[in-house]
């Protein structure tokens, strides 16, 4: 079938919670799981009533988006990857997923063993 064009969810950090990102995204009814932070949501409770109701927010979906950043901060460590040498796309998806399996293969050999 035809390729899809939006995503069911997005989910970001603070910086992405100003209103007209909030408001683009319910116009195309994607779902959102962004933080609020705490002058948006001081500027609201000080409005009263006229700030509205405040925005829904899901912290298992919001563990899910940090888990992806420490992901990818992961892979950032890599100058390849952080510089993006590679100017062809399927070059870079290889470094990538070298760089995923070193990443893997550390965070594995790393973990304590079980046995007392």
């Amino acid at each position: 079938g035809r390729p899809r064009s939006r995503p069911d969810r997005v989910r970001g950090d603070k910086a992405y919670s100003s209103y007209d990102n909030r408001a683009y995204l319910r116009r195309r009814g994607i779902k959102t799981t962004i933080a609020q932070p705490e002058d948006q949501r001081a500027n609201r409770q000080r409005k009263g009533q006229a700030g509205g109701h405040p925005p829904t927010f899901d912290k298992t979906q919001y563990r899910h988006r940090s888990a992806v950043e420490r992901c990818v901060s992961k892979w950032k460590q890599y100058r390849a990857v952080a510089s993006r040498y590679d100017k062809r796309d399927y070059i870079f998806n290889g470094t990538l997923t070298v760089a995923a399996i070193v990443i893997w293969l550390r965070d594995t050999l790393q973990e304590p063993s079980e046995t007392p």
